[in-house]
């Protein structure tokens, strides 16, 4: 009878491949995470800093946008400066 070499096939290791992809899962979810974050928190800083008014004609209260000064009430129409506390 002949030698024959019996040859143990051995599957390949694909540990590196598998912590390699989780690893850049993890990062893309990670830099998601922090642009929406990000662009979250400036678009609700914009919609919350609002400056308040008061009408000592109607006794309304009511709010601006940030920056201006003086604003017109939204029911008489009067024109009022910005309440300041």
């Amino acid at each position: 009878m002949a030698c024959e070499v019996l040859r143990v096939v051995t599957p390949p290791d694909f540990t590196l491949d598998v912590v390699l992809y989780g690893l850049l899962v993890l990062g893309v979810f990670g830099v998601l995470w922090v642009y929406y974050d990000r662009r979250d928190r400036t678009l609700y800083d914009a919609q919350r800093r609002k400056i308040t008014f008061h009408c000592i004609r109607c006794d309304h209260l009511y709010t601006e946008t940030a920056g201006t000064e003086t604003a017109p009430c939204p029911k008489c129409g009067h024109v009022n400066t910005r309440l300041k506390f």
